[in-house]
């Protein structure tokens, strides 16, 4: 059975969420800070280059698990690898976008807009459209609902498997889930801009955020793959990788500015 604490956490991780976006969208648009092009091109980049292409390039190298390689089981190959293919395909999107689609839209205000897009969207399908998954799945649960899909297109195990995901999951842990988007997309905003900075000063900028992203999906890519166990730890390293690109986000601006 799924608790009534249980059930607050899924709907305070949604409320993180989708409070955060919101209330960060219109402190955007406030400051006239939204671009609306670019928040579009930013959900685009985000489908084709993380949920298409990447996942692509994952069906082919990672293991039924998903948290190894076919070829070796070492935690630490895997760390590289997941850090790298999303630092590469999503800051390589944002470059292709601000460079094809976004040719005359190269501001700071663009460079903002299209992270925004790219990570409130994320945030939204991971952490929001997961929290409904769960209280639909943690009410069908209560009813003795959920028992009755064996048989139709899902076997006992996998069915054993989602159940055990939201009854083992504390009222904590489906917190940590929405708070840990607000860092997640706080970096897809930084590195926006990082990428659109580099289409005005060089190429190496581009590969300097591709750099950062890999260094800061390594410790999720190792508690994925189990070596990191303590989730608090995860989360006190994404909040304060959350405060750095914040500050980073401040620091580009006035790069920016000093750009006109």
């Amino acid at each position: 059975m799924v608790s009534s604490v249980q059930f607050a956490g899924i709907i305070l991780q949604a409320l993180i969420v989708v409070g955060f976006v919101v209330a960060l969208f219109i402190y955007l648009k406030k400051k006239n800070y939204v671009s609306w092009k670019a928040i579009g091109i930013g959900i685009l980049i985000f489908f084709l280059f993380s949920q298409i292409l990447e996942k692509i390039l994952h069906v082919a190298v990672l293991d039924s698990s998903g948290t190894a390689l076919k070829w070796t089981n070492n935690p630490y190959v895997f760390m590289l690898y997941g850090g790298l293919a999303a630092g590469v395909f999503e800051e390589i999107g944002r470059y292709l976008g601000f460079k094809w689609l976004l040719k005359n839209h190269h501001s700071f205000k663009d460079g903002l807009s299209l992270g925004f897009g790219h990570g409130g969207f994320e945030a939204l399908l991971i952490a929001g459209l997961g929290a409904i998954n769960s209280f639909v799945i943690a009410t069908m649960i209560n009813s003795g609902q959920l028992d009755n899909l064996v048989g139709a297109g899902v076997t006992a195990d996998n069915l054993k498997t989602i159940k055990d995901q939201v009854v083992n999951t504390s009222f904590f842990d489906f917190m940590l889930g929405g708070i840990e988007r607000i860092p997640a997309l706080l970096m897809h905003i930084a590195l926006s801009l990082l990428v659109l900075y580099g289409v005005h000063k060089g190429f190496r900028f581009v590969l300097y955020a591709i750099a950062i992203h890999a260094f800061v999906d390594f410790a999720p890519a190792l508690y994925q793959a189990g070596v990191i166990t303590n989730l608090w730890l995860l989360e006190i390293y994404l909040l304060l990788i959350g405060v750095a690109f914040y500050f980073g986000i401040k620091r580009l601006k006035t790069a920016f500015h000093d750009l006109t």
